[in-house]
């Protein structure tokens, strides 16, 4: 397996502007640091039809819409939370992949700005992402959205919050998920993998950086055996709503992402499972400078269409 050639000119241009690792500064200097780095690899954003920036009760959220879809027409939805480690990211730093996935996939996006630790640890960014996604369901009509016809998504830790809402879902016996998108998910912690060895440094996530995301978020070290942190800890994961999940080949977390996939097939669920070989961990929104992290984009509102689609 080699490394993307586009990959390699991203990973050269972070070398050659001294850019600190996350794990080196404090929360709020992380926060604007990846803010202030996302727009020189981020496309131009799509045509869209509409945006609204909302409340779920006491959760900011943006809503996307697309172009030419009638006021009044209930469209299928997905429900959306970004990446960062649980401290970083925001409903900025991804707005350009939540409109992507609105032009291509022809769908609602619900962009969720969940709370950030330190300040608000665990449980807080699951609770946000239970109670958000609730709020979408029950709101639908107010948002133009066809309840029946939901799916959650996320990148890393928003990956993560994904699955731990698609198993509440099912404990819950609503709403009925059609699709959960998990691009590149944290679904364990404390297990060295294999590719948090082999992929420790140098490929933009380190291990340290994990280690630190894991520090600002828990409440304690034993907060991360809790399903809620570790989807991989649940006791059965049969039920749930298929998933489309999505690893990079040089990324500390490609392994515990394959082995979620696995789980999830095993427990009778039905999984597209994919592996961008050449690719880093957070390449999806990066089609900028990664002409890969474009098809990535399509790949996952391919299968939105599909699965949200009216049969």
């Amino acid at each position: 397996m080699a490394l993307d050639p586009q990959v390699r000119a991203v990973l050269d241009l972070v070398i050659k502007a001294g850019r600190p690792a996350y794990h080196t500064l404090s929360p709020k200097d992380a926060r604007q640091l990846y803010k202030d780095t996302r727009a020189a690899s981020t496309p131009t954003p799509p045509e869209i039809g509409a945006v609204r920036d909302m409340l779920a009760d006491t959760i900011p959220v943006r809503v996307y819409r697309p172009v030419g879809a009638a006021a009044d027409a209930a469209l299928p939805a997905l429900v959306y939370f970004h990446g960062g480690g649980w401290v970083i990211g925001d409903m900025d730093t991804h707005d350009v992949l939540c409109r992507q996935l609105t032009a291509e996939a022809g769908i609602v996006v619900v962009n969720v700005d969940y709370r950030l630790a330190p300040e608000a640890k665990f449980p807080a960014a699951a609770d946000d992402a239970w109670a958000a996604t609730k709020w979408v369901a029950a709101n639908a009509g107010k948002l133009g959205i066809d309840p029946a016809r939901l799916a959650v998504g996320g990148d890393s830790a928003g990956g993560n919050l994904a699955a731990v809402v698609a198993l509440m879902a099912r404990d819950a016996g609503a709403p009925a998920l059609k699709l959960q998108v998990l691009l590149y998910p944290v679904t364990q912690i404390g297990t060295e993998t294999r590719s948090y060895r082999d992929f420790a440094d140098g490929y933009l996530l380190t291990r340290d950086a994990m280690l630190w995301f894991f520090d600002q978020y828990l409440p304690s070290k034993a907060a991360g055996a809790d399903w809620r942190v570790s989807p991989m800890n649940a006791a059965s994961l049969a039920g749930v709503a298929p998933a489309v999940v999505v690893t990079a080949g040089f990324d500390p977390l490609r392994d515990e992402g394959e082995a979620y996939a696995q789980k999830l097939r095993d427990a009778g669920v039905t999984v597209d499972y994919v592996c961008y070989g050449g690719m880093i961990h957070g390449f999806v929104p990066m089609g900028r400078l990664i002409d890969t992290a474009n098809r990535a984009v399509s790949h996952v509102a391919a299968s939105l269409r599909q699965a949200l689609s009216k049969r």
